[in-house]
């Protein structure tokens, strides 16, 4: 169960927020608002909210230093920041304090939703969560989201050394759980996604160019051109050359 709380004076800017935030969340878990920096202080420690986003400008107290009293008993609560200034002080404070992210206004809902999404999951999937037996989920919205994110950065990347462990840390999650949804949201695994990617682009270089075949391997980032050929075997029921050969006959023919 996930507990955030939003602390944000101006009310057309906390409906907004509110309404992004409630579209992420499962009827487990809490939303809680407020509009000063003493009121947030006071439900954090009775709720201890495991995500706050917090706007600087508040009335009472500030921000900055409400987030400085939080952090004495919720060090580890996931903070974002909101501010309509872009001050290097105001900055370099957040950081010294943990914040996760400093988010300028006016927020695109796009931005806030990827940004909340993100913070969603670091906390669904930390160290501690990983040990219980009922580990939670990230909400299919989340999840969704974090897929699309993940084979973006596959598709710009499949012919480097890729592995899981560097695809989830760039969308913070948990490698074992990242495993387990991308295979059940992409119908293959997350090496057999990428070996497919690596053979369509063989194929294509086969097709288009008079590369050889060590080098095809490397373009498409197999470690060596036996394993290249091996799995380009295994996938195409034909060697490259066949392959290549093949194409071109069929390109005289017609």
């Amino acid at each position: 169960m996930s507990m955030v709380l939003i602390v944000e004076d101006e009310i057309l800017e906390q409906d907004f927020l509110k309404s992004v935030v409630l579209q992420e969340l499962t009827k487990k878990d809490t939303l809680l608002t407020c509009q000063s920096g003493v009121e947030a202080i006071k439900l954090a420690k009775q709720y201890q909210p495991n995500i706050i986003i917090m706007d600087i400008m508040i009335p009472e107290l500030d921000g900055l230093s409400a987030i400085e009293e939080i952090r004495k008993f919720l060090p580890n609560t996931s903070i974002i920041i909101l501010s309509a200034w872009s001050d290097f002080q105001y900055a370099q404070k957040a950081i010294n304090l943990q914040v996760l992210e400093y988010l300028l206004k006016p927020i695109k809902p796009a931005v806030f939703k990827q940004v909340f999404c993100k913070t969603l999951a670091s906390i669904t999937q930390s160290p501690v969560v990983e040990k219980t037996a009922n580990q939670k989920t990230i909400e299919p919205r989340c999840r969704q989201y974090f897929i699309e994110e993940s084979i973006k950065y596959i598709n710009e990347h499949f012919t480097e050394k890729l592995t899981l462990q560097m695809v989830s840390s760039k969308i913070f999650m948990n490698p074992k759980y990242f495993s387990r949804i991308f295979k059940k949201e992409m119908g293959v695994s997350f090496s057999e996604y990428i070996m497919n990617l690596r053979i369509k682009h063989a194929c294509k270089l086969l097709e288009k160019t008079n590369y050889p075949a060590y080098r095809i391997a490397i373009e498409c980032g197999f470690s060596d051109a036996s394993y290249f050929n091996r799995v380009f075997y295994s996938h195409m029921n034909m060697t490259p050359k066949s392959y290549r050969k093949y194409i071109h006959t069929s390109n005289f023919k017609n």
